[in-house]
């Protein structure tokens, strides 16, 4: 298999997570988004989306988005899950990582922050404000949706939810997010981060670090 990736995005390192923890082998390819690496054609045929995380398969079939593609190398290789079995606890991982995955993480993204400032002309501290005020909202409801007491978000393993929060985690720290509020999310991303799949898949560990 091979990952197109970027060392810095918080979609590829949810990937990353997921292949390291089950053990599954794959090349990294890197893309440079602040190079626009993404935005050429050739990576269009790539990814019409022109974002990363890509997989491809030893085939050639490749694959698009995290969540799609963390569920189909749950399939492919069960344990450990991701997503549990059990229908009504799979239903609760799934919304606590739809709630980074799609309320939090779009509106904070590369091209995103590109457009408030270079189309609407906001500067980099309102932008910042931006990315700020809608982690702070979509963590407090995250914070409300997982288990109180468990050493992971749902229990005593690493689910989805772990890995997309781990990757948000990043961003809020490196946007300066005040993670007063957050104590039980700050403790289980330290916590998740002594397995060495994870920390294995964390930006500063990556062959394209700068």
């Amino acid at each position: 298999m091979r990952l197109y990736t970027y060392w810095r995005s918080t979609t590829s390192l949810r990937i990353r997570a997921a292949l390291n923890l089950k053990g599954i082998a794959y090349e990294p390819v890197p893309v440079d988004l602040l190079k626009g690496a993404q935005n050429t054609d050739a990576f269009g045929e790539i990814n019409p989306t022109h974002g990363v995380p890509v997989l491809e398969l030893d085939d050639g079939t490749r694959l698009m988005q995290s969540h799609a593609i963390a569920e189909y190398l749950d399939t492919i290789s069960p344990e450990p899950r991701l997503f549990p079995a059990d229908p009504l606890e799979r239903a609760r991982v799934q919304a606590a990582a739809l709630t980074i995955a799609m309320e939090i993480h779009p509106v904070n993204n590369l091209r995103i922050l590109g457009y408030l400032k270079g189309r609407l002309g906001h500067s980099q501290d309102e932008a910042v404000t931006w990315m700020q005020h809608w982690m702070a909202e979509g963590f407090a409801a995250f914070q409300r949706m997982i288990a109180p007491d468990t050493p992971f978000c749902f229990g005593d393993a690493p689910t989805y939810a772990d890995l997309c929060l781990v990757g948000q985690m990043v961003n809020a720290r490196r946007w300066g997010l005040d993670l007063s509020p957050f104590a039980r999310l700050a403790a289980i991303d330290a916590h998740a981060q002594t397995l060495p799949e994870i920390a294995a898949a964390m930006p500063e560990n990556q062959p394209d670090a700068t």
